[in-house]
């Protein structure tokens, strides 16, 4: 059973789309269940996320997930943005099934490949920021440790 929450975001989801000439974008996807989710962040001068925009190719829970996420990182910095966990993103949205935890590590995922892309693009280090994966597959393991 899912949420209101959940519900929510996946009938009327958040920051549906692309942004042209993003400062950073990420994909991954979990191989097992096909989800795919694509996350494009604006970020100014700053550091500030200005805009964020995602794509999701997936069951209910990853575009809720996906919605929920950008909405916790809009606004923020890339310091902050990299601190949202799929835990975070879970108990924004009031939990998900344990077969949906997948989902929140997906958009966890998406988060940190956009600002690896960001980084990229800037020749710059984020203190704590992995190069990430592109099936989740390979984190889910370290999750369940």
């Amino acid at each position: 059973m899912y949420s209101e929450k959940v519900m929510d975001h996946f009938n009327n989801p958040r920051n549906v789309g692309e942004i042209e000439n993003p400062s950073g974008v990420g994909t991954v996807g979990n191989a097992k269940c096909g989800d795919i989710m694509r996350m494009y962040f604006d970020i100014d001068e700053n550091g500030i996320i200005q805009d964020v925009k995602f794509k999701t190719f997936g069951c209910g829970a990853a575009i809720a997930t996906s919605s929920m996420a950008t909405e916790l990182v809009k606004g923020k910095t890339v310091n902050e943005a990299l601190e949202v966990t799929n835990k975070a993103v879970m108990e924004a949205l009031d939990g998900l099934p344990p077969v949906k935890v997948h989902c929140s590590l997906l958009a966890e995922e998406a988060i940190h490949a956009a600002l690896w892309d960001y980084a990229q693009k800037k020749g710059i280090t984020i203190d704590g920021l992995k190069e990430p994966v592109d099936d989740i597959e390979e984190r889910i393991g370290d999750e369940e440790e």
